[in-house]
């Protein structure tokens, strides 16, 4: 079996030993990019499975590449890392599209699980059975995790997708922000309730023909959100 291919984006030589020391014990291919351009770079022109992404870098900081990518539409997961444990940090991080966010210092136990739990839950997604979902104007493609619009593509970072097609699994059944955020991002993670909220702004904008006025991505008031499989109920 091929050994999973992790970018590390990070200037600290320090860290990027540690990690590349201990990523290769645990049976994956490292790569070091020393500064954000490279690592752009790098992500766009090779084929990696997760990229492990500092937020304070050189040239271009980690908010900076990863805005870039998720506008090229690539669906790498990403893990952040930062010295800034701000919730705000950690919100746009998240908004922009990062699988996952750890705050430094942090232990390599901790961010291995992480990285283990990410490549997880991206393997399962891709290799879930074929499915293709129409409802309405949309047409929601599980096994290449594509969303089509009115015959249009829709630009969704792999974590928008994942958001909407755990809502779409519920199967109208109204879902609470802790219980996406747990099957999301997984029930050990330290998110924010507001994440939740953030995301579905940003699914309504994309998907829907007037955001102010869903049709699929609906409130449930007091419980949370679910997505209507008939627009017509």
């Amino acid at each position: 079996m091929t050994a999973k291919r992790i970018l590390i984006v990070e200037d600290d030589e320090s860290i990027t030993l540690g990690l590349e020391m201990n990523l290769r014990a645990e049976g994956y291919e490292p790569v070091v990019a020393l500064d954000g351009e490279a690592g752009l770079s790098r992500a766009l022109e090779e084929h990696f499975d997760l990229a492990i992404l500092d937020v304070m870098l050189p040239k271009m900081n980690g908010f900076e590449v990863l805005r870039a990518l998720r506008a090229e539409n690539t669906t790498l997961p990403i893990i952040m890392l930062s010295a800034r444990g701000a919730e705000l940090d950690k919100v746009m991080g998240l908004e922009l599209g990062a699988e996952d966010y750890i705050t430094k210092p942090f232990g390599l136990a901790e961010l291995l699980a992480r990285v283990k739990a990410v490549l997880r839950r991206d393997g399962v997604l891709r290799r879930a059975v074929s499915r293709v979902l129409r409802v309405g104007d949309l047409e929601i493609r599980s096994d290449v995790r594509e969303v089509w619009r009115a015959g249009e593509l829709v630009g969704l970072t792999a974590t928008e997708f994942d958001v909407l097609w755990c809502l779409v699994e519920a199967s109208n059944r109204p879902l609470s922000r802790e219980e996406i955020l747990s099957r999301v991002w997984g029930p050990g993670h330290h998110g924010t309730l507001r994440t939740i909220d953030n995301f579905m702004l940003q699914l309504r904008n994309k998907l829907e023909k007037d955001p102010a006025e869903p049709e699929y991505l609906l409130t449930v008031r007091g419980v949370g959100y679910r997505f209507r499989l008939n627009p017509t109920q």
